[in-house]
């Protein structure tokens, strides 16, 4: 067999032996192994086209055009496979990621209430229904509004640095919503019955019942002939419509220096049943709502005449309450913005 005839039939059997390969390859990996294998630079085309050196003119056109011919049929061979492959992956895809154009769109996903915000409602209402009014102010307060009206004296320990943040032009951001009362009393006078719902903050370190910033529900009635029994009265009643069960309280003496005389009313840890647990820091009872009767330097600093008029005040927290009704065990969950638990009300 001549030089011209071997190559010839060289080109042949590999072009025979190429598509065999091509068509038993099961991945775009083992066909690029093959097109290397075949077409690549020190493939097997490649090291037949040397041996045209040895062919006459006439033989190497001819051997020239044949070698062209091979590589354009494994080259469009090479082609197809790669988009057998392709398309494999695609209507792989397509299985997988199937959806349903005909179905309705399921929408924007539905907001929920805040745990505070809730309770902060139902308590508005259930005041109402008492005859009170519902009041609202600045949260940035004045001295005067913040402390001095409210008879707690410059040397008062709830001025300190540690438990209030103060303004560079000598406001605060107020510590509770007593403030509200000093202004339902001078603009609305007596009788009143008001509360006072809203955000206060407090420089303090952060745990599992305590924050920086929460929210209160303070409360006032201005009457004649008001006494402890209506305070309690009205304590009971809130409990009971907020928990929808008997709760266990104890009354305390507290000292505030905006009531005489003060009371601490704690509420029986819902969380750990009394037994002790973080948020009650293991006494089995949390600190929930002083309260006691307005103290007559109050009173006559707003402009009423503690001879002719008298009356009781409390300062709920609502952060607590939350954390109670629904057996929250950090405070820090309230305001840490996880969606997962604010979805969860």
């Amino acid at each position: 067999m001549t030089a011209f005839e071997s190559m010839e039939a060289s080109l042949r059997e590999m072009e025979v032996s190429a598509k065999e390969q091509i068509e038993a390859c099961n991945s775009p990996e083992a066909l690029e192994e093959v097109r290397v294998e075949v077409l690549g630079r020190k493939g097997k085309l490649a090291q037949l086209s040397k041996n045209m050196g040895t062919l006459t003119h006439e033989q190497r056109g001819s051997v020239g055009k044949l070698l062209n011919q091979v590589k354009g049929v494994l080259e469009t061979a090479f082609d197809a496979q790669n988009q057998r492959f392709a398309t494999a992956v695609l209507q792989a895809r397509l299985e997988r990621e199937w959806v349903d154009l005909t179905l309705p769109s399921r929408g924007p996903r539905r907001g929920s209430l805040h745990p505070v915000t809730l309770i902060q409602t139902e308590i508005e209402d259930v005041f109402r229904s008492l005859g009170f009014t519902v009041l609202d102010g600045p949260e940035v307060e004045t001295e005067y509004h913040n402390f001095d009206a409210l008879n707690i004296p410059p040397h008062h320990p709830a001025r300190d640095m540690q438990d209030t943040f103060w303004m560079t032009n000598g406001t605060l951001l107020r510590t509770h919503t007593s403030p509200v009362q000093v202004r339902g009393m001078k603009q609305l006078g007596p009788p009143l019955r008001m509360i006072a719902p809203g955000r206060v903050f407090r420089n303090e370190e952060v745990d599992a019942s305590h924050e920086h910033t929460f929210y209160q529900l303070e409360g006032m009635m201005i009457d004649r002939d008001v006494s402890v029994a209506h305070l309690i009265y009205f304590m009971k009643t809130l409990l009971s419509e907020v928990f929808k069960r008997d709760v266990t309280v104890r009354l305390r003496p507290g000292y505030f220096p905006f009531v005489e005389p003060g009371f601490e009313l704690d509420i029986q840890c819902l969380i750990c049943g009394g037994s002790g647990c973080p948020v009650c820091k293991q006494s089995g009872w949390v600190e929930l709502l002083p309260c006691g009767l307005v103290h007559p330097n109050v009173l006559r600093l707003s402009g009423i005449n503690p001879e002719e008029w008298n009356g009781f005040a409390f300062g709920l927290g609502l952060t607590r309450l939350a954390m109670m009704r629904y057996g929250i065990d950090d405070i820090r969950h309230l305001l840490g913005g996880d969606l997962r638990f604010l979805r969860q009300f």
